[in-house]
């Protein structure tokens, strides 16, 4: 009884871990963009925004897909001939052989039964290769469109949106809408087509076995509708399992040292698990409803067929109808259903697609919080002067950060911030680096607000290098030309040599040719991080930000470092965050911040003599060392 109580116990445990973090990750997106909502005004919006991206889309390629419209109208001309030919032949053709012997009218139907063939073929041919084309321009124009949106939105919005979501946009959203445009947009025009075709031509012919044939149309439009209502929020719900899938993946992999190390890989296979099994009910709830519909619509042409053989087959007996109309009839009504039939597979592909749309349309309205000015400035030759004028930051309402900042750094010269964890030592560096702005004041370079200058033009004075030492995949020398895209390869080896790069890199197998694998991975901490300051020498800044750069290093490779700071920093502006107070001591100034205020301020040896905070900070990093 107890263990069977102890087993509950655990399989609640995990199911409450399992419902919390999608809880979590599933309310976090809802924040993080607009396209993750549920509201009816919310949903309505989003389904606006889906039709002006699906517009932007269409809208280059108009001459393309009337062309498109032309041939499906030729199409269905040769669909609906066929039956027609059908009811000639046995109403005309073959009483003129009976009677006369004459073969010359069924001959005739045979040959235009041939061209009509011949012209359904071409028609076929020509479409599927037209749509391919125009499908596959769409999205590459909405690929480049979307990867764009992603590299113009603020670092804040990056730090909220999960990575997994921007990899399902890039993938999944996109394959859905690939599937639209490739497979069904036909058997969407064509059913329409015949639905109205048909009607018209069964109207012409026999009015009265017209009208008993659309009897079972009111059953069609109310399945169809049942259909529309709860499909949309069964496949909303695919699409949203299937991100939380890919989101918790991207999450697992990208930490699988720390899951490994940490032996949670029991954890995460069940979290997994459950939110495969979350993906795979509402994959088969959609299932369901497909297969509803489909069987309904097959039924529903089942009995419309029977009630038109029996209804037609009394009235060709009684003389009131020709035995070739019936048989014409039994033909359009095989292809009024038919496409309707494939007009359910294909309105599964839709519902998805639409989702999609909904989730990119989001990202693509979503707000850039970090604009680029309407009228850029310049600054011909800066001097490197940042200043702070009554600066407020804070990343929630509940989260002030800097109360009011006023700070002036002259050019030339290396400040040092320091201070307990949040502090605001990080915000300062991102708001030079304008990776946000201030709620209110001004941060200026050289008397020129941030927020007045260009992307290109801040990014040329202002570098940051993070702790994180992050190489791109390629070669040493493509690392070290991002500071100076198209530098020529003296320069690269100079900017090493400089830093103190240039030795280990020659040493490596094929020099500065050698492929830095993942994330640099074939390079140490220490050499990863030189790689970085010769790209940071390169693109030569007037303002340097070194963001814990040295914090991961060991002794000898924070040495080796210490050495290329000194070079990197001299005759510029730089600030210098940092833990490890011996690469504060090259400072000229230091800083101390304490809840976004500054409490001291002055060259690190006074400040030591001084006996304040910054000499509790320093005899306690020499305290580490012993």
């Amino acid at each position: 009884m107890t263990a069977a109580v102890n087993e509950t116990e655990t399989k609640t445990e995990k199911h409450d871990k399992h419902a919390s973090w999608r809880g979590r990750a599933e309310s976090a997106e809802a924040d993080r963009t607009s396209a993750e909502v549920d509201d009816a005004a919310s949903i309505k919006e989003l389904r606006l925004q889906s039709r002006r991206l699906l517009g932007w889309m269409m809208r280059p390629h108009k001459k393309g897909i009337a062309f498109l419209c032309a041939i499906l109208v030729v199409q269905n001309f040769t669909s609906m001939a066929t039956p027609l030919l059908v009811m000639f032949g046995i109403d005309n053709a073959i009483p003129a052989i009976a009677d006369r012997g004459d073969y010359s009218l069924l001959v005739g139907i045979a040959a235009v039964f041939a061209l009509v063939s011949v012209l359904k073929y071409v028609c076929v041919r020509l479409y599927i290769a037209q749509s391919a084309k125009v499908g596959n321009a769409m999205l590459f124009a909405l690929r480049n469109r979307v990867f764009r949106k992603f590299q113009d939105l603020s670092v804040s919005f990056h730090e909220r949106f999960t990575s997994g979501r921007v990899t399902a946009r890039q993938s999944s959203d996109m394959e859905s809408i690939r599937e639209m445009t490739e497979n069904g947009v036909d058997d969407l025009v064509l059913a329409g087509l015949n639905v109205v075709t048909i009607t018209i031509v069964m109207l012409v012919i026999d009015p009265l076995l017209a009208a008993v044939s659309l009897l079972t149309f009111p059953l069609m439009l109310l399945l169809g509708r049942w259909f529309s209502r709860v499909s949309a929020v069964a496949y909303r719900k695919a699409r949203e399992t299937v991100a939380l899938l890919i989101v918790y993946f991207v999450e697992s992999m990208g930490g699988v040292r720390a899951v490994q190390a940490y032996r949670r890989e029991p954890r995460d296979r069940e979290l997994f698990a459950d939110l495969n099994t979350d993906n795979q009910y509402a994959q088969a709830k959609g299932h369901q409803q497909n297969a509803f519909m489909s069987g309904g619509m097959r039924g529903i042409g089942h009995l419309a067929t029977v009630v038109v053989l029996l209804f037609g087959g009394w009235q060709v007996m009684r003389g009131n109808t020709e035995l070739g109309v019936l048989a014409a009839f039994l033909l359009y009504m095989k292809r009024f259903f038919d496409p309707l039939n494939e007009l359910v597979q294909f309105y599964n592909v839709l519902q998805s697609a639409t989702s999609a749309l909904e989730k990119l349309s989001g990202v693509l309205d979503e707000r850039i919080e970090v604009a680029e000015p309407e009228e850029p400035k310049s600054i011909a030759s800066p001097r490197g002067e940042l200043r702070f004028d009554d600066v407020h930051f804070r990343y929630r309402e509940d989260q002030v950060v800097l109360p009011g900042l006023d700070l002036r750094v002259p050019g030339g010269q290396t400040l040092a911030l320091v201070g307990a964890t949040g502090a605001g030592k990080t915000t300062i560096a991102k708001l030079v680096s304008r990776f946000y702005d201030p709620v209110s004041g001004v941060v200026s370079l050289d008397g020129v607000d941030l927020r007045d200058l260009s992307e290109a033009e801040l990014r040329r004075h202002i570098v940051m290098i993070t702790q994180e030492n992050f190489l791109f995949n390629g070669t040493i020398a493509e690392n070290i030309e991002l500071g100076l895209p198209g530098a020529p390869r003296e320069r690269i080896v100079e900017a090493a040599k400089v830093v103190g790069a240039h030795e280990f890199i020659e040493a490596l197998p094929d020099g500065y040719d050698t492929h830095v694998r993942k994330r640099g991975g074939r390079l140490s901490a220490g050499q990863r991080q030189l790689v970085v300051f010769a790209r940071a020498f390169l693109a030569d800044p007037r303002v340097l930000i070194l963001d814990e750069a040295t914090s991961s290093l060991d002794i000898p490779s924070e040495r080796l470092v210490q050495r290329a700071l000194r070079t990197i920093l001299a005759d510029r502006t730089a600030i210098i965050i940092a833990h490890r107070l011996s690469t504060v001591e090259i400072a000229d100034r230091v800083l101390v911040l304490e809840h976004g205020r500054i409490v001291e301020d002055g060259r690190p040896d006074e400040l030591i003599d001084r006996g304040g905070e910054y000499a509790a900070l320093h005899r306690q990093w020499e305290d580490s060392l012993v």
